[in-house]
């Protein structure tokens, strides 16, 4: 008897049934990004092909990919990119997925940007703390007209990330990357502008987040350890001394964070218009305040 030849709309509905019986989100979705991923088509051109017959290998490597989805392996690292930004962007194991939450911090962050005065001649400067894939600074270092982004991360695998999503945005020349913990790799530089969607997840939550994220994407990059709240504290506390009079610093967070973020903020009389701000689903996101 003659093997099975697949045709692509054949394989498509089989893969659907399979993603939806395993209970994968989105199950239509995935196989169509999965299957024009393995093909290297656009998704529209699995439908400008869809009667069109696929190889014994064409059809082994798709199964592979869903196989690797069953196992709640990310799509994006999968596909190994991710869109935010309207830009696509590289990523692996080594940096989270971009959420499009942090499009909210650069959002306000490129508004404010706008109103931060700079001696003529001079760049606004711009530190990204906890770059992991680099979106916030390559995002910073193209919206900004004359800004010059410091990018930092502790891991080095995030940092190589980082500056080959810069190399295709072709930014490079406007970013510094410098590996270290936080404030550890800054020495004598002072900013107009600190942005940081810094490690956040409480040490009790990890345990309960969802396989894609607990089991696949980076533990160092998630966990803020205690209450979720340690590097957001390491980076309220010195913030002050790396800014001039009138600089902002601006941190992503749990929505929960933001309230006792504030709280300490007020505290360290260091700062000033300390406000928060809500992310597309109404929830409160970023803090940012302005050095007294």
């Amino acid at each position: 008897m003659p093997e099975k030849k697949w045709k692509i709309k054949d394989l498509l509905s089989v893969a659907v049934d399979y993603l939806r019986q395993k209970e994968i989100e989105n199950p239509r979705l995935t196989a169509e990004v999965l299957l024009a991923h393995g093909l290297k088509l656009e998704r529209i051109g699995l439908y400008l092909n869809f009667d069109k017959p696929l190889t014994k290998k064409e059809v082994s490597d798709f199964r592979a990919l869903i196989q690797r989805r069953i196992g709640h392996e990310p799509l994006q690292y999968i596909t190994g990119k991710q869109e935010f930004w309207s830009l696509d962007f590289e990523v692996n194991s080594k940096v989270l997925v971009p959420r499009p939450e942090t499009e909210v911090l650069l959002e306000h962050a490129i508004a404010l940007a706008k109103t931060i005065p700079v001696s003529s001649g001079e760049s606004l400067r711009v530190l990204d703390m906890c770059t992991g894939s680099g979106i916030v600074s390559v995002v910073a270092a193209r919206e900004i007209e004359d800004a010059r982004v410091w990018a930092t991360d502790i891991s080095e695998d995030a940092l190589k990330v980082a500056r080959r999503n810069a190399d295709a945005h072709k930014v490079s020349g406007k970013i510094e990357f410098l590996q270290g913990d936080l404030w550890a790799p800054i020495t004598n530089l002072r900013f107009d502008l600190i942005l940081s969607n810094p490690p956040y997840v409480s040490t009790s939550e990890y345990p309960d987040l969802p396989p894609e994220v607990r089991d696949h994407e980076p533990k160092i990059a998630l966990d803020g350890k205690e209450e979720g709240l340690h590097c957001i504290k390491e980076i309220i506390k010195y913030a002050p001394d790396f800014m001039d009079s009138g600089g902002w610093l601006m941190i992503e967070m749990s929505p929960g964070q933001t309230g006792t973020v504030m709280t300490m903020m007020d505290e360290m009389n260091a700062y000033t218009g300390i406000k928060r701000v809500k992310d597309y689903s109404r929830l409160y996101r970023v803090v940012m305040a302005r050095k007294v």
